[in-house]
């Protein structure tokens, strides 16, 4: 994740990070531009077209679809942020609940070995969680078309608080933990698995095909129609007009593929190794 000073916006204009959307877009934008230009020259060099070309009046359609283009990519962006914020209140709930589950159990148990045992296993939910969540297999395990080589009741974040919750079982069994602690434990253990299956939903659920291809669709028949109505307005200035609209309407269709799945190792994603890491510091602290 991007570490910044919010409030430092002037540094946001002239630096360039490795996940800023421009280098990403340099080759399309070169190719856009090269595209505008052949565009230019033949309207103007070539075809030589008069003002009072119908050509001219499809500028007419780019102000009526501009509206339509805008309201799509803002409904976009703010669906992948949603999914974005949704996965860091869910990890944030893991943090707190491992955090109030390692304090109960540090109060309620007196021997040093079953302390060791949560000690280790709740951390390493933590961590085999997002291991889980960023393994490419685990967002294919909805495709009905696919035949994946996945074990499926090998589910490694279910087995961990499997082994939690029989370890919780056996102490009951020989009564070092009373029924009514057992039922408040249970709380904090199935409150793990809850957020596991809240995250793989996030996951296993990307913005549907059809929505998706359709912006993209949309954007690449947009800015190829540009230059031919603005060329009378503009001449070859449409250029470098045409290339910055490319720039902003493909930045914010990138910049919600990158924050729909928070659980990647892109930039922009979920530092969900560091909260694993924070959760194992807290429960060692406090067992």
């Amino acid at each position: 994740m991007v570490q910044y000073n919010p409030k430092d916006w002037i540094t946001f204009i002239f630096r360039f990070h490795k996940s800023d959307t421009f280098r990403q877009l340099i080759p399309m934008m070169i190719t856009i531009g090269l595209y505008s230009y052949a565009v230019a020259y033949l309207e103007i060099e070539y075809w030589q077209l008069s003002d009072d070309s119908h050509v001219k009046n499809i500028t007419i359609m780019h102000g009526m679809l501009g509206f339509v283009i805008s309201l799509l990519l803002v409904f976009r962006t703010n669906t992948a942020y949603d999914r974005w914020w949704e996965g860091r209140k869910h990890w944030g709930a893991l943090v707190n609940n491992s955090r109030n589950l390692a304090i109960k159990l540090s109060v309620i148990l007196k021997e040093d070995t079953d302390k060791l045992f949560f000690k280790r296993v709740i951390p390493g939910y933590a961590s085999i969680l997002q291991k889980h969540l960023n393994d490419e297999e685990t967002a294919k395990t909805l495709f009905e078309d696919l035949d994946l080589d996945i074990n499926h009741h090998n589910h490694r974040p279910n087995q961990v608080a499997k082994m939690m919750f029989q370890k919780i079982h056996d102490l009951h069994e020989v009564g070092k933990i009373s029924g009514d602690q057992l039922i408040i434990i249970n709380s904090e253990i199935q409150s793990f698995t809850d957020i596991c299956g809240a995250c793989e939903r996030i996951k296993n659920t990307p913005i549907p095909y059809s929505y998706s291809s359709f912006i993209k669709k949309f954007i690449f028949f947009y800015i190829m129609t540009l230059p031919f109505g603005y060329v009378f307005s503009l001449g070859y200035y449409v250029i470098p007009v045409v290339v910055f609209t490319f720039y902003v309407l493909a930045s914010l269709e990138l910049i919600a593929e990158e924050i729909e799945d928070p659980f990647g190792d892109d930039a922009n994603d979920l530092p969900t190794r560091k909260l694993a890491s924070n959760i194992k510091k807290h429960v060692e602290e406090i067992l």
